[in-house]
């Protein structure tokens, strides 16, 4: 099975969201990247609630992939219409109770998954590993695009995979920050399942968008 993509929409043209998410449709693009920030876990915001759930409109086949980098997250979870068809990232280091943000994803019919940041042991996740679809390794610190690659970073994903394939849950490995055309092979050799693609890759200035998606598939696959 080759590597999913989800583009991140942040750094898509803005001015043309629905038609660049019909375009990724017509692609085969699996998800949609969005990004949520609240301001106090991430010094930055991006889209409003009402903008993560105004995405659903246009998607036809493609699945909002939704990381949330917010305080108490389940917060938002009705304002964003969170369902099936989801995929919802929360962060380990902005909840209090991780296990029980979850499993409200999980009984809204969505995919939960965990994401950790840079600094975070990377064997944390151990605990989580049989409520969630998916783990989110961020490789850059959460908050902005155009980071270069936090260190270790693919030490950490290799790591990553031994956990989850010791484990022997049917887990993905999702990897965001800096997946650009010189690390998405790598990533995907050393155990990555789902990519978050943007500037430094498929939304570079290099090819059009259907040439983007068809090169990082040819790497990823």
């Amino acid at each position: 099975m080759r590597g999913l993509l989800s583009p991140s929409v942040m750094c898509a043209d803005l001015l043309h969201l629905a038609d660049e998410i019909e375009k990724l449709d017509k692609l085969g693009v699996e998800y949609l990247h969005i990004d949520f920030m609240d301001n106090k876990f991430v010094p930055n915001i991006t889209f409003d609630t009402n903008m993560v759930r105004s995405f659903k409109k246009p998607m036809r086949n493609i699945k909002r992939d939704i990381h949330i980098m917010a305080f108490e997250p389940q917060q938002y979870f009705d304002a964003m219409e969170i369902g099936e068809g989801d995929l919802v990232s929360v962060h380990f280091e902005a909840c209090k109770d991780v296990h029980a943000v979850l499993n409200d994803i999980k009984g809204r019919g969505a995919d939960p998954c965990i994401a950790i940041s840079p600094d975070t042991p990377v064997d944390t996740v151990k605990d989580f590993l049989d409520e969630v679809k998916a783990v989110l390794l961020m490789t850059v610190y959460p908050g902005f695009a155009g980071q270069p690659m936090a260190p270790k970073s693919m030490e950490r994903l290799s790591e990553l995979r031994k956990i989850v394939d010791d484990s022997c849950k049917d887990v993905k490995i999702e990897v965001d920050g800096h997946v650009s055309w010189d690390h998405c092979g790598e990533m995907r050799e050393r155990g990555a399942d789902i990519f978050v693609a943007g500037s430094s890759s498929v939304y570079g200035k290099d090819y059009p968008l259907d040439k983007a998606v068809e090169r990082f598939y040819t790497l990823v696959k």
